[in-house]
C-alpha cells in the first residue's frame, strides 16, 4: 500500500517535470530564444524592403509600364500635395497682406507728415513773397516821396475792437515824433500818438478819435474823416446835401492839417445816403491803406519839419 504511493507521487512528479520542459518554462532558455526570434524578423523585414527597392529600381530603368504607372500616380499625388501646401501658402499669403498693410499704413503716415512739413514752407514761402511784394512797393513809395522816410516794421496790434491802434519798432533814438505821418503802400494808415525810446504807438485813421482834412481828387471838395470803429471804414463829416461827391470818388490829403502833406491817397467813398430829414449826407468811405493786413509801413517827416 505504501509502495503504491509513492510509485503513484514518483509518477505525478515526473509528469510535471516532462510538462515544465515542454512548455518552455526553464527561465535561462526562454529569453535567449525570444530575443533570437525578433532580431531574425527584424533582419527579415529589413532584406525585403531592400529587395524591393532594387526590384522597384531596376523595373523603372528596363521597364517602360513603369514610367505610365508613375505618371498616372503623379496626378493623385500631385493633388495631395496641393491640399497639403494650400494651408502653408494661405498663412503665407495672409502675412504678407498684413505686411503690406502696415508698411502702407506707415508710409501713408510718413507721407501725410511731409505733406505737411511741405504745406508749412510753402505758407512760409508766400508769407515771405508777400513781405518782400511790401518791402518793394514801400521803396517805390519812398522814392515817390520828396519828403525824408524811414521804413518801420508792426510790432503788436491793439486787442480793443474799439480802439484801431498798432505800435512799431520805432521810436524816438529814430527821430520819431508825435503827430508824425504813417504811411503804407497803398496810403494814409495814421499818426504817431506816443513815442518811446525804442517804439512808437501809431492811432490809425478809422479810429474814432482819428481825423484828417481831406479832398476830393475829381472837384477839390474838402471835407474832414474820421474813423468808425464799428466798421472799420472812414466817415466825412457835416457834408451838405449839395455837396458834389459820388460813389467810387477818390480822397486825398489836402495839406490843411498841421500833419499830413498834401497828395497822400486817403480811400475811396463806397456809399453815399443823402436823407431829407437829415441835414448832412451820410459819406462812407473806404481806406486806400491796407490797415489790417500791412506789416511795413513808412514813416514821414514832411519837408517842413526835415528843414527844421
Amino acid at each position: 500500500m505504501i509502495l503504491k504511493l509513492f510509485s503513484s507521487a514518483g509518477e505525478g512528479e515526473g509528469h510535471q517535470l516532462s510538462n515544465f520542459y515542454s512548455n518552455d518554462h526553464f527561465i535561462g532558455e526562454h529569453p535567449i530564444k525570444t530575443i533570437f526570434t525578433q532580431g531574425t524578423q527584424s533582419g527579415f523585414r529589413v532584406f525585403l524592403l531592400l529587395a524591393f527597392a532594387i526590384t522597384l529600381m531596376l523595373l523603372d530603368k528596363h521597364v517602360a509600364a513603369i514610367n505610365q504607372i508613375r505618371t498616372i500616380l503623379s496626378v493623385p499625388l500631385a493633388s495631395l500635395q496641393y491640399v497639403v501646401s494650400w494651408p502653408i501658402e494661405l498663412v503665407d499669403k495672409i502675412q504678407d497682406t498684413i505686411s503690406t498693410h502696415d508698411s502702407l499704413v506707415q508710409e501713408n503716415l510718413d507721407l501725410k507728415a511731409e505733406q505737411l512739413m511741405l504745406r508749412a514752407q510753402v505758407q512760409r514761402l508766400l508769407a515771405i513773397e508777400s513781405e518782400n511784394n511790401q518791402l518793394k512797393a514801400l521803396m517805390h513809395s519812398s522814392e515817390q516821396l520828396q519828403s525824408k522816410v524811414i521804413i518801420a516794421q508792426l510790432l503788436a496790434v491793439s486787442a480793443d475792437p474799439f480802439q484801431k491802434q498798432v505800435i512799431l519798432n520805432k521810436g524816438s533814438r529814430d527821430n520819431v515824433y508825435v503827430g508824425q505821418p504813417v504811411l503804407d503802400a497803398n496810403g494814409v494808415m495814421g499818426q504817431v500818438m506816443r513815442v518811446d525810446p525804442l517804439t512808437s504807438r501809431i492811432l490809425l485813421v478809422n479810429d474814432v478819435r482819428s481825423g484828417l482834412s481831406v479832398q476830393v481828387v475829381r472837384n477839390g471838395v474838402r471835407a474832414i474823416a474820421v474813423g468808425d470803429a464799428y466798421t472799420g471804414q472812414l466817415r466825412l463829416l457835416n457834408v451838405p446835401q449839395t455837396a458834389d461827391i459820388r460813389n467810387g470818388d477818390v480822397l486825398i490829403t489836402s495839406g490843411l492839417g498841421e500833419h499830413f502833406p498834401e497828395g497822400y491817397p486817403v480811400g475811396q467813398v463806397i456809399s453815399v445816403t443823402k436823407d431829407p430829414g437829415l441835414q448832412f449826407t451820410t459819406i462812407t468811405v473806404s481806406p486806400a491803406a491796407h490797415l489790417d493786413r500791412s506789416r511795413g509801413v513808412l514813416l514821414v517827416w514832411p519837408a517842413n519839419r526835415v528843414k527844421q
